[in-house]
């Protein structure tokens, strides 16, 4: 361990003690120490400049089948006494549940070095160094081409971040990591008074990855150009195809019904669907939080337990829905250790690298073989029930014919009953880039329902 996670163990170990001689039956710790930086300017000058720090404890303690979850900020010995004290009481007034308790102990996780989560470099970003790369990817967008005319901003930002966390089952474990972004958002002049966005960005825990920011603000540019002359179709029901970046909201969507949570509550299309087709034999999801350098990994989930990869969708079938130990106890299963929490929530099914698997043909060749449909850049709005599957929701991007994308497209509805959305999956690419927690390649769905005009 680094000296600052060792530092945050010890508190984390010493807030376990303090809860069990206090009379609690058994305890947890989370401390969190980091800052992250954001800036943003707009059309070359500053708006936004913000540093902001949390060094902070979670504990929750059990009292029979009681439970209390409290944090706090004043980590001195005589206030985490005090602290400690009111957390017990708290949890001896709140409503029993059987369910209460701590995981069992497992193996020892992974080390957080072979997850590469920490990158020196990032730490050397402050804000003039962030203002820098923000008005380089700007100023590249507006020069890029004389039809942009404006900007919507250009913001960059930087996370460190160190965890420790400890039971008085004699689970102690911690990790640092980094990571940082980068986006900017140029704006193009369109007919009738309308103005075009276009947007790119890069993200990744290590600078070395990161793309240059004039190359994302050439690319920017281009996706606001490409807007330009957009217009609605008719409607009808057509092939649809996703790029990466629009297609995240519906694998997304997925995990929101594939948790223990949803399932426990009753909320979910896919409650009695394991070991069934719920999506096409091309479509296969992970949630792996052991990828090294990806923004999602971990060595342990926020209930202790060593993290590990399940395969939530294997060619088309439901395999795992992910639980943390609460909602396994709960449906009388297993935890997936797919625990997440912040320092003062408790901790609930979360994904880490929740990816959809890329398949072996170019994204062109998804494109160039559709005779006539849509092919999706942008989703807006929100219209998705997880107890039905019904789905429907805003999108924009560029209408298909005859292989090529004849023209932008805006304000069309796409909607579809969310299970047979994924079963017509007919084509996978092999476009899959991991900038964030959820990921996916291209990807076409054989038919939807695209409402225009």
């Amino acid at each position: 361990m680094s000296d600052q996670v060792a530092e945050l163990a010890d508190l984390a170990v010493r807030a376990t003690e303090l809860a069990k001689r206090s009379g609690a039956a058994a305890a947890e710790a989370l401390c969190r120490d980091g800052t992250e930086l954001t800036v943003k300017l707009r059309l070359g000058e500053p708006e936004l400049i913000k540093e902001a720090g949390i060094r902070a404890l979670g504990l929750r303690v059990f009292v029979g089948h009681r439970a209390a979850l409290t944090y706090t900020s004043d980590l001195r010995a005589a206030s985490l006494e005090a602290f400690v004290s009111r957390s017990i009481a708290l949890a001896e007034l709140s409503e029993p549940d059987e369910l209460n308790a701590l995981p069992p102990v497992e193996a020892v996780p992974p080390s957080q070095d072979v997850l590469e989560l920490w990158d020196d470099e990032v730490c050397s970003i402050d804000a003039a160094r962030a203002l820098a790369m923000a008005r380089a990817a700007e100023d590249a967008a507006r020069k890029a081409d004389p039809r942009v005319t404006s900007s919507d901003g250009a913001r960059a930002s930087r996370t460190i971040a160190a965890v420790a966390f400890a039971n008085s089952a004699g689970f102690v474990g911690g990790y640092r990591g980094t990571y940082v972004s980068l986006l900017v958002a140029p704006i193009c002049d369109d007919a009738g008074g309308k103005r075009q966005r276009g947007h790119a960005w890069t993200a990744s825990r290590f600078m070395s990855d990161l793309t240059d920011p004039e190359a994302v603000g050439r690319e920017a540019a281009r996706s606001a150009i490409a807007k330009l002359g957009a217009r609605k179709v008719e409607s009808g029901a057509v092939p649809v195809v996703f790029d990466p970046e629009a297609g995240r909201a519906l694998v997304r969507g997925l995990f929101s019904v594939a948790n223990g949570s949803s399932f426990y509550r009753k909320a979910s299309y896919l409650i009695g669907r394991e070991g069934q087709a719920c999506a096409s034999p091309l479509v296969t999801i992970v949630d792996d939080p052991l990828r090294p350098r990806a923004p999602g990994s971990r060595p342990f989930d926020g209930d202790g337990l060593p993290s590990r990869t399940n395969v939530v969708i294997d060619r088309g079938v439901l395999r795992t829905i992910l639980c943390d130990t609460y909602s396994a106890r709960r449906l009388g299963r297993s935890s997936t250790a797919s625990a997440g929490r912040s320092v003062g929530g408790s901790p609930a099914p979360a994904l880490t690298n929740f990816i959809m698997q890329g398949g072996t043909t170019p994204a062109d060749e998804i494109v160039g073989s559709v005779e006539r449909g849509l092919y999706v850049t942008d989703m807006l709005g929100f219209g998705f029930n997880p107890v039905t599957g019904d789905f429907s929701r805003g999108a924009a991007g560029f209408w298909i014919e005859k292989g090529e994308r004849a023209f932008p497209v805006t304000e069309v509805t796409i909607s579809a009953d969310f299970h047979d959305l994924w079963r017509r999956v007919d084509a996978v690419g092999d476009d899959l880039a991991l900038r964030s927690t959820v990921a996916c390649p291209t990807f076409r769905v054989a038919e939807m329902t695209v409402a225009g005009r």
